[in-house]
């Protein structure tokens, strides 16, 4: 038996299996038995660049023929767990430069898991030499860099799955089934959303010299360059507006997403936001601390809050979203989710879906979140379906645009003090000269910021 029957037969016994039929319909086989074996290269060789690799090495039949990393350490590592966990047991060619390796391979699928600022180029580079991508979310650092990913995406007629992978999230599948289009909540008409994490990576690390073994200049790529101060692996680099857009666009563009997915919203009307650092100020963060926005539909505000200090309002919620609607509550989370019916009523709770038994080389995996692996399985295969059906996938592009554009407008109206309206049609903020100047980051030479008209 081969390596894809086998892994086909342990998806069939897990939970997600009966949900990918269910969820997808008679797409649901094509999803568990997909008909190839896919070329697949990662660029960005780090922790939830691997991770997402092996979710989609347990559940289809790929070769993984090439990485990407500028940390030469850090890749040979990869390429070692790599031919370990793979059918063929090669060793994937090993690359620096990303651009070399999509010259030099023909690929079906692309994985993206490099730090926010470069998502935008290398996707385009990946649909342009022929690829299919999976990218990591927040898909961008400005909202044209969005807008030209979604063109790229559309002109090169390639499936683009995005890593906002709480819409393959078993318990979450079944919320929105059973209790939000059952209709348990009557008509939303407020929803709250927060992260009170804290991830905010602050502190004062001295400038030294960078070693042999990386390439600060082409980790830097487009983004501003900072003088170096160690590896800025993990967390270093998301604690810098200069590589992202803080814990609006890590955090709550997960938990906005899943919300627009489960009311069916686009996107928000106006959208406004104020915060900063308030407490966390001894450190090099230059990232908010402490942020609110509130994303304005017809008849429903959806709110957002985080704080990096202090304690959550409900401990069992720290990360999550919360749906208020005529007939009831919803508090949903990556962990959990609990219905509280208005008055008379029965109490419905659900926790997350795991797999170990299933997949028990999980358990062994450095920094896997077991809570999010069965999920992530789910979130390929439907990509896996999208491409065999011609199809867009649940997290297509554009819904990644749509949030993470969202999130970046709440930063840009914390930035200027004021709310701002996006005309997606027109691109553009709608009349605000300031604002508008920051819907694109400058890039830094040599690199080029894409422009949606012309990818």
């Amino acid at each position: 038996m081969n390596n894809f029957n086998i892994n086909r037969r342990r998806f069939l016994q897990g939970a997600s299996a009966s949900l990918a039929l269910s969820t997808f319909g008679a797409r649901g086989m094509d999803i568990i038995h997909p008909p190839q074996t896919f070329r697949v290269a990662l660029i960005g060789t780090g922790w939830y660049g691997k991770s997402d690799l092996f979710r989609l090495i347990q559940v289809a039949p790929v070769e993984v023929v090439a990485l990407c990393d500028v940390d030469k350490n850090m890749l040979n590592a990869a390429g070692k767990l790599v031919s370990q966990r793979q059918k063929s047991g090669k060793v994937p060619k090993l690359y620096t430069d990303y651009r070399k390796l999509l010259a030099d391979n023909q690929l079906d699928i692309v994985l993206i898991g490099t730090p926010d600022h470069w998502h935008a180029l290398q996707m385009i580079d990946a649909v342009k030499a022929g690829a299919h991508v999976y990218v990591q979310k927040p898909i961008s650092v400005d909202v044209m860099e969005g807008e030209a990913m979604v063109a790229a995406a559309r002109k090169y007629n390639k499936v683009v799955q995005v890593g906002t992978q709480r819409k393959s999230t078993p318990h979450l599948i079944d919320a929105k089934k059973n209790i939000v289009d059952a209709g348990l909540l009557g008509k939303v008409s407020h929803v709250e959303m927060c992260c009170y994490f804290h991830m905010r990576n602050n502190g004062n690390p001295p400038v030294e010299p960078v070693p042999d073994f990386f390439d600060y200049e082409m980790w830097t790529g487009p983004a501003p360059m900072r003088p170096y101060d160690g590896l800025p692996h993990i967390r270093w680099w998301r604690t810098f507006n200069e590589y992202g857009n803080g814990i609006m666009g890590d955090m709550c563009i997960h938990m906005f997403d899943t919300v627009r997915w489960m009311l069916k919203l686009g996107w928000p009307k106006k959208i406004s936001s104020t915060g900063g650092i308030y407490v966390q100020k001894e450190g090099k963060s230059n990232i908010a601390d402490t942020q609110s926005a509130i994303f304005e539909y017809d008849d429903l505000n959806c709110v957002w809050q985080h704080r990096t200090w202090g304690t959550p309002n409900n401990p069992d919620y720290p990360w999550s979203f919360t749906l208020y609607g005529e007939k009831g509550t919803l508090w949903a989370s990556t962990m959990s989710y609990d219905f509280i019916p208005q008055g008379k009523g029965d109490k419905i709770h659900k926790d997350v879906v795991y797999e170990r038994e299933k997949y028990p080389e999980d358990l062994t995996e450095e920094r896997i979140e077991l809570n999010a692996a069965p999920a992530t399985r789910l979130h390929m295969l439907d990509f896996l379906a999208a491409i065999e059906n011609k199809s867009k996938p649940v997290a297509d592009i554009h819904e990644g645009h749509i949030s993470t554009s969202s999130c970046i407008l709440a930063n840009i109206s914390m930035k200027t003090g004021r709310p701002v309206v996006y005309d997606p049609t027109k691109r553009e903020i709608v009349g605000d000269r300031e604002a508008n100047g920051l819907l694109a980051r400058p890039y830094r030479q040599p690199w080029i910021h894409p422009d949606p008209k012309k990818v």
